[in-house]
């Protein structure tokens, strides 16, 4: 803090007096100017503003002082948790590339704004990821390929044999807003990477079947299994079913 110097006018008459009174202003004039020098601000409440503190960093603008806050632990992009992250993703998108372009038509129920792409990866993440081992890795029992208004259809069996792929479903065609002209799509991805297709009629019989062509597959070649339906046109779906072969 500033001090005013010591100094020490001693008068002996008027006019001496006079001249001690306006040195002793000067001097206080002088010390008051050197504290608004010191303490001169852009902002009565802040002043100049640089540095940061606890979660803000300040700075000066073009004369203004800018404060932005920061993260108190910002997120390692090397952490278990975000390596696992992106491994998960990349795991959802080599799904969505795998199944070569089937689903894109099957989110019937999507935004307008949004891309078959989006659809599939916000219906399967994280929810089609299991990260409970070491490493993630996809659970095709939660995954969705396929999303409307339809109503599901019920597998009872599949299994798999000399000629393929056998799934026996339930028609519903009782329930009044199934039609017997949807169509019945099954497609099965074997582990070295096959897709195979198969469509037909739902029917109005109480129970269906539908074969997956692929002579002499076992269960343990299936990668993944799924049943869905589709109406007539095609322009709405069915949510689909995953289907465990044996």
């Amino acid at each position: 803090m500033l001090r005013p110097k010591k100094h020490f006018i001693f008068a002996t008459s008027t006019g001496e007096k006079d001249v001690v009174r306006q040195k002793t202003e000067l001097i206080f004039y002088t010390f008051i100017l050197k504290i608004t020098i010191m303490s001169q601000s852009q902002n009565p409440m802040t002043g100049h503003m640089s540095g940061s503190m606890a979660n803000f960093a300040t700075y000066t603008l073009k004369g203004e002082n800018i404060i932005r806050s920061k993260a108190f632990q910002p997120k390692d992009a090397h952490s278990a948790s975000q390596i696992a992250q992106r491994a998960s993703f990349k795991l959802i998108v080599d799904a969505y590339n795998s199944f070569g372009g089937v689903t894109n038509t099957l989110f019937t129920d999507r935004l307008e704004t949004q891309t078959p792409f989006n659809a599939f990866m916000a219906a399967n993440l994280p929810g089609a990821i299991n990260k409970t081992g070491a490493v993630p890795v996809i659970d095709y029992s939660k995954m969705v390929v396929s999303s409307g208004t339809l109503f599901h259809v019920t597998v009872t069996t599949a299994i798999a044999g000399a000629s393929g792929i056998t799934l026996n479903y339930k028609t519903d065609t009782l329930i009044p807003n199934v039609s017997g002209s949807d169509q019945v799509v099954a497609f099965a991805k074997t582990k070295n990477g096959e897709l195979i297709i198969a469509r037909q009629v739902r029917g109005t019989e109480a129970l269906g079947n539908i074969l997956i062509p692929a002579t002499g597959i076992n269960a343990t070649d299936v990668e993944c299994c799924f049943l869905f339906v589709l109406n007539k046109d095609g322009s709405n779906a069915s949510v689909s079913t995953y289907v465990q072969v044996s």
